[in-house]
């Protein structure tokens, strides 16, 4: 049976990881989100969100956007690779996002950032 949890180890917390996924990641994007894809040497996936005050100025309004990614994630995290680190970003200011629309672009988006991910790895090699 699968579990649909989203666990403290799951969230990504550190500074340092964000800045190491914007800098080394690959990205893909949408309307509704941008993704960065990191590979994270660890057997899961983590998420990180990045929802600052440019999408909305209201505190709530933020958080209703964080609390929608969050659950994108945690339904498909198990369709998604593991050992990545994702780092979700709203495409465009005064975002009203979707769960439906997010699961979906989440899953498009992540795999096709993961697959750059790997172009990327093998013309350095």
């Amino acid at each position: 049976m699968t579990r649909y949890s989203f666990r403290r180890h799951q969230h990504i917390r550190r500074g340092a990881d964000f800045d190491r996924a914007f800098r080394e990641g690959s990205r893909a994007r949408t309307e509704l989100l941008l993704v960065v894809v990191c590979e994270n040497g660890l057997e899961h996936s983590r998420l990180g969100l990045s929802v600052g005050k440019r999408i909305w100025k209201s505190a709530v309004r933020r958080n209703r956007v964080r609390r929608i990614f969050r659950e994108a994630f945690r339904l498909t995290q198990h369709e998604l690779p593991a050992g990545l680190d994702v780092v979700l970003v709203p495409g465009k200011p005064r975002l009203e996002p979707r769960l439906g629309a997010t699961c979906d672009d989440l899953r498009r988006l992540v795999s096709k950032a993961h697959r750059r991910l790997l172009e990327k790895r093998e013309q350095r090699a």
